[in-house]
């Protein structure tokens, strides 16, 4: 087993109604709230609402809507300038991994003065970034409980990785009742990802990983059995949770430290994906199948 450090501070509030904790949570960081969300599906769920009744009252509110699949560095800018015109204190991202990726970023480049690309490009420049917290409206990226994002210049055709230390959320809200709103095919892209994050942990090389590869199997287990229920029974409570759970444990770390190498599938896929937008599950359950012929043997 290769040598590691790990260390992942978010603090957890999982399971129905825990949003409850959000007040005292933002709190600890400040009353100017920069409440970042996607196309608006969590207005017409109801989760807006209860993201506002909770806020209203002792906190300054700016909405930062529509960040889009895929964030791009166009929306990275645009949350960055609304940061520094309303001296936000936390950032509350409310969504899935594109939402939170997004504002990691944001978080970054609010203490960076030059281009934000430049810290997508080296990460080393990150030295400090506003906190975070999130509520998980779609498990699949981990994103969530990881300090990592992923963005995307449209104007290189580029679709980076970057992340610190202090990127990492503060805290997340999984309520598994928030995904039962999710289309089908947003729940099996989720579980597709959740499932790319452990399966090329598990393939990486690495001497006596034993416990690693079982935590991985785990993992797998774990979305095979219940990623085709939440998809027939997306109301299903046993399934939302133990899918929301495993893609907070997929990316964590947990599974993959101790063994090296590289992020074969999900490399291939962002290349696809910052060409033909595509949805990231989706092109990772491409990617997958043929990534599997070429590396497996009858020996692996």
């Amino acid at each position: 087993m290769d040598n590691f450090k790990f260390h992942v501070y978010t603090e957890i509030f999982f399971g129905k109604g825990e949003i409850k904790n959000l007040p005292a949570t933002l709190g600890k960081y400040g009353k100017n709230v920069l409440f970042a969300y996607g196309g608006g599906s969590i207005k017409k769920n109801g989760i807006y609402d209860s993201v506002m009744s909770l806020l209203s009252e002792n906190f300054n509110v700016v909405e930062f809507a529509n960040i889009e699949p895929n964030p791009t560095l166009d929306s990275v800018k645009r949350g960055v300038a609304l940061c520094r015109d309303h001296s936000v204190d936390v950032i509350l991202a409310v969504g899935g991994g594109s939402v939170i990726d997004c504002t990691k970023a944001v978080a970054a480049a609010f203490y960076y003065e030059g281009d934000p690309w430049d810290l997508v490009v080296d990460s080393r420049k990150i030295t400090k970034a506003l906190p975070i917290v999130t509520v998980l409206t779609m498990a699949g990226t981990g994103s969530e409980m990881n300090r990592g994002s992923v963005i995307t210049n449209k104007e290189k055709m580029l679709k980076l990785g970057m992340g610190a230390p202090v990127t990492m959320p503060q805290a997340t809200v999984i309520d598994p009742t928030y995904l039962y709103t999710l289309p089908p095919i947003q729940t099996a892209a989720g579980a597709a990802d959740t499932f790319s994050h452990v399966l090329e942990s598990y393939f990486k090389k690495g001497e006596d990983a034993f416990i690693q590869d079982k935590m991985s199997e785990a993992v797998m287990l774990t979305v095979i059995k219940y990623a085709p229920i939440a998809i027939k029974e997306p109301e299903n409570y046993a399934a939302r949770a133990n899918l929301a759970w495993a893609s907070s444990l997929a990316l964590n770390g947990l599974t993959g430290n101790g063994k090296s190498g590289a992020w074969s599938v999900h490399s291939i896929e962002h290349e696809l994906s910052a060409y033909y937008d595509l949805t990231h599950g989706v092109g990772l359950a491409i990617v997958i199948p043929a990534w599997l012929k070429h590396i497996l043997n009858e020996q692996s």
